[in-house]
């Protein structure tokens, strides 16, 4: 029997069973998925009874996964390394409803770290599938402690529990199985530990996402100021110049970064060391730095001095001289996004824009 046998004896139009199909499709990655998510987990149990290992060696971290700050493009959402090695230190970032998808687990009687902690290694897959960042933290139930979320540990009892995941970042908004999976797995969690369960619909999420990628797209800006040589300036004396004017020179050796109260303000793009210097440009990613550290005239001020020292003029990325009139405009576009940073609720070198805009 063909398909159109079989529409007609169900009596179904087109429409109808291609949505039939994709209907029975979904039903089945959603059962696949599940599959494999307890699969994981019997196969984790089963590691930690035979491993002579401290099974509360490990909690619950996540990585960077975000993409580089020089991407032009917004791509689809692949977060990439998303959960750390077991025994490397989390970052120190809290769960930040303005960009997470939170979470929350209410416990009748207060639960042990360890004992969540049990159940949360045993997402060791979650990298591998959802690659978005998430985090989890507990709200002690010592009534001698404060009254604030903190990271668990296996010897503390708990109340409460929140997880999130992040919702948007530079690669963009976060995909469907990715938050899907992740709310089902909180929902499996709530199960196995007999907590009550405030979660958020998917769609409602998506929603937000979409909207926070929005903002960010608007917001993620990286100005530059170019200084043209008049003639090209050997490596080791440009070097010794920068460092007088209170640069230093990065990792890589090919990058200069200048530094306020211990933060980078702005860098330069990379240059040959093993070339002498015709052209430097200096990069400011404004959504990381704060409003406060007057980044732009700050960065203007020493491509100013550069381009003195070195005979050189400041320059548009076409080559052409940096006018007064382009100036006062660039200051009237970072007074409209610092701005539109502050009325979203994240500010600029906030935490929260070092999470979104990184």
């Amino acid at each position: 029997m063909d398909v159109e046998q079989i529409m007609t004896t169900l009596g179904l139009s087109d429409l109808q069973f291609a949505l039939a199909v994709i209907g029975v499709l979904i039903l089945i990655s959603v059962a696949i998925l599940n599959i494999k998510h307890a699969y994981t987990r019997k196969k984790a149990r089963e590691q930690r009874d035979f491993s002579g290992e401290d099974r509360f060696s490990r909690e619950p971290s996540f990585g960077q996964g975000f993409a580089e700050s020089e991407s032009a493009q917004r791509s689809e959402p692949n977060f990439g390394e998303v959960l750390s090695q077991a025994n490397a230190t989390p970052e120190k970032f809290s769960i930040d409803p303005r960009i997470d998808c939170v979470i929350t687990l209410r416990f009748d009687q207060a639960i042990s770290g360890a004992e969540i902690l049990e159940e949360i290694d045993t997402w060791t897959d979650l990298g591998a599938q959802a690659s978005a960042r998430w985090m989890c933290e507990g709200l002690n139930a010592d009534v001698d402690a404060a009254e604030s979320w903190e990271v668990l540990v296996p010897e503390a009892d708990y109340s409460e529990l929140q997880l999130a995941i992040q919702l948007a970042s530079r690669r963009g908004a976060i995909g469907v199985l990715e938050l899907s999976d992740f709310c089902s797995r909180a929902q499996a969690l709530a199960e196995t530990l007999g907590s009550q369960i405030d979660m958020p619909s998917v769609s409602t999420m998506l929603e937000s996402a979409k909207e926070l990628d929005a903002m960010a797209a608007e917001s993620d800006i990286q100005l530059s100021i170019n200084v043209l040589l008049d003639e090209p300036c050997p490596w080791g004396n440009f070097d010794a110049l920068m460092r007088q004017r209170g640069f230093k020179l990065a990792r890589n050796g090919r990058q200069y970064e200048y530094y306020s109260n211990g933060s980078l303000i702005f860098n330069s793009a990379e240059l040959d060391p093993n070339r002498s210097v015709t052209q430097l440009t200096l990069l400011l990613e404004v959504p990381l730095v704060a409003q406060d550290e007057r980044a732009f005239e700050r960065m203007l001020g020493e491509g100013v001095e550069i381009a003195q020292a070195v005979h050189g003029r400041l320059v548009d990325d076409s080559g052409i001289n940096l006018s007064e009139a382009a100036v006062i405009s660039i200051r009237q576009h970072l007074d409209a996004l610092y701005a539109n940073l502050e009325k979203s609720g994240i500010s600029s070198g906030s935490s929260t824009a070092s999470r979104l805009f990184s």
